[in-house]
């Protein structure tokens, strides 16, 4: 089982490349990037899991650039989303985001994908919440078409082009994993159909949920990895996942000094090292 951060890179904390020159010199495998385009002016939002919205939310730098900066200062670390938010772009510019930094990278790029959670934010981006998940489907297969073909065509309901020219290509074939996040009911339909692993947040009975979706791969006869997001620096955790075969396991560095990321990292390290008894 490997190990990572997931982290807001924003303006006024320890910048994507040298907080990424800092994992890898540590050792890690993987950075992953929030985004949020905005955040609708007014009384900050509550999140899903209760409270207010921090600050960082509407402070994040473009996780691509992001990624492209964090993968350039670094030679072995992948570097992605967790995630993107899919239906606030256009497929065809998305597409030519991913297959560029994964260029760019060698080919370290994951993609973790989502459809949103915030409906002003979605709205502003001329998506109705309520078909965010469908709009989601298209753009990642429209895109795909466009990392595996030379001549790239679509038609949906949402997405619609004749035969396009695009380059580059990713580096990795036939593009970059395509992970799939939240832990809705329907999450694995959508893991199953057009991504090849799952990113979940850890929580309540996620563990469980990965037995459930490695049974369902097997029955349809596709490998599927993942890559567990949230998670406490906690030995007796850190041994569930790896028991419950998790790939990577990252928890949520603070946008904050370089100092205080150290700190968080080495209680993650120490966790990590009581759990494979070191």
């Amino acid at each position: 089982m490997d190990s990572g951060f997931g982290y807001f890179a924003t303006h006024d904390a320890v910048d994507p490349a040298r907080i990424a020159q800092v994992i890898e010199q540590r050792g890690h495998a993987m950075l992953l990037f929030s985004e949020h385009t905005h955040i609708p002016a007014g009384p900050p939002p509550t999140r899903p899991e209760g409270g207010a919205l921090p600050r960082k939310y509407w402070h994040t730098y473009d996780p691509f650039v992001a990624c492209t900066a964090a993968g350039l200062a670094t030679t072995r670390l992948r570097v992605g989303t967790g995630v993107c938010l899919v239906p606030q772009h256009h497929p065809i510019a998305l597409a030519k985001s991913v297959a560029s930094v994964d260029a760019l990278t060698g080919g370290r790029f994951v993609f973790g994908v989502g459809a949103g959670w915030l409906e002003p934010e979605i709205r502003n981006h001329g998506v109705d919440p309520a078909r965010r998940f469908a709009v989601m489907k298209e753009h990642i297969q429209a895109a795909q078409r466009i990392w595996t073909r030379d001549e790239a065509d679509y038609h949906g309901e949402f997405v619609s082009f004749d035969p396009i020219w695009s380059w580059p290509k990713p580096a990795q074939r036939p593009y970059p994993p395509v992970l799939v996040g939240g832990t809705g009911p329907r999450v694995f339909d959508r893991v199953l159909s057009y991504g090849d692993g799952w990113l979940p947040n850890y929580g309540p009975g996620v563990l469980e949920r990965v037995r459930e979706l490695f049974q369902r791969a097997a029955e349809e006869g596709r490998p599927v990895r993942v890559v567990m997001m949230s998670v406490p620096s906690d030995p007796a955790v850190l041994e569930e996942c790896e028991k419950a075969g998790v790939d990577v396991v990252l928890p949520w560095l603070p946008s904050a000094g370089l100092g205080r990321l150290e700190r968080e990292m080495d209680a993650f390290e120490t966790a990590l090292a009581e759990m494979r008894g070191e």
